[in-house]
């Protein structure tokens, strides 16, 4: 098995062979060939593999009630397949952005790959402002699954992603036939006091958490010794999609309903799990990778060297490399 595809130097061309789906719903799109809803900030990206995955990004809907539907965007597969489809997540207030390098390589393996915007984070359309906590997002993805993946899937979830794959895969066991769990924040007790707050003070934390600041740290935190150019790039693909002009009051929305509290689950999630972790992980103990293998019932554990907290952006080829592996470990 080769994955050849590798990040790119400043400047460097996009990887051949990737090209945009065809869409349930037409938009309109930008001269770079970006969707028109997406923020007007995607022209300043200069990481050529964020700026192609942009391209593919669709909005498909989602019916959630009887006169409720969501405009929710993901990245479609470019092939599909009879075998288990891969279905990646994003971490806390993310998008599929994240995954700008490795789907590409999972592609490249012959894996149908999707990649899912988690409802109240992403790029989809959420201007008539739906519930974003816990049961909410939940539901949304299992309507996603029904719609559209309509199989049981291989779900990835990476560091917040995580506690959302846990959840859903013991709500819906149906619907996942295995785990993939990366630097996964599973521990955390929910959003704790922030709960609490009252509206003006959450709303001014979240202004501070979109802030190029904050999120210039953030992100130089989860990776080891990022140039300073590449984190400013990886700074503003990670906080795109703040500008949209709903992503304030879904944030608060999810903070303030208490947030994962996955604790109770991880040993009764049933599925067999692969769990990669990052060796220099800065945000989540390193501890807590070996004390999850513990607890999951059926589970094995990978560890990446030099590497932080986002394994599947820094180092791609070694995590492509392991899910495909795990994917066609039964084929």
């Amino acid at each position: 098995m080769m994955l050849t595809t590798h990040l790119p130097s400043a400047g460097a061309a996009a990887p051949m062979g990737l090209r945009p789906t065809s869409n349930w719903r037409r938009f309109r799109v930008s001269a770079d060939g970006f969707p028109s809803f997406l923020p007007k900030q995607v022209e300043k990206i200069k990481d050529p593999f964020a700026r192609k995955l942009a391209t593919r990004i669709e909005r498909v809907p989602v019916q959630i009630s009887s006169d409720s539907c969501i405009m929710s965007s993901c990245v479609k597969p470019t092939t599909e397949e009879k075998t288990n489809p891969v279905v990646l997540l994003h971490g806390f207030d993310g998008s599929c952005l994240e995954w700008r390098y490795t789907l590409p390589l999972l592609e490249e393996v012959g894996l149908e790959t999707w990649a899912v915007d988690i409802l109240g984070w992403g790029f989809s359309n959420l201007e008539r402002l739906p519930p974003c906590d816990v049961a909410s997002k939940r539901d949304h993805l299992q309507q996603f699954w029904m719609s559209y993946i309509k199989r049981p899937m291989i779900l990835v979830g990476p560091s917040l992603g995580a506690a959302v794959a846990i959840d859903f895969a013991v709500n819906y066991p149906e619907a996942v036939h295995k785990l993939i769990l990366i630097d996964a924040s599973v521990y955390a007790e929910g959003t704790g006091n922030l709960s609490k707050l009252p509206n003006s003070v959450a709303y001014a934390g979240v202004y501070l958490l979109k802030s190029t600041p904050l999120r210039f740290y953030a992100t130089n935190l989860s990776f080891n010794g990022l140039p300073f150019s590449t984190c400013l790039d990886w700074t503003h693909v990670g906080r795109l999609h703040c500008a949209l002009p709903w992503w304030e009051d879904t944030t608060v929305n999810f903070m303030k309903s208490g947030g994962y509290n996955v604790r109770s689950l991880i040993k009764q999630v049933k599925q067999k799990t692969l769990i990669i972790w990052g060796e220099d992980d800065q945000i989540i103990d390193n501890k807590l990778a070996v004390r999850l293998h513990c607890e999951l019932p059926n589970a094995i554990i990978r560890q990446i060297p030099n590497c932080g907290h986002l394994p599947h952006v820094e180092k791609p080829n070694d995590v492509a490399k392991l899910i495909s592996e795990f994917v066609q470990a039964d084929c």
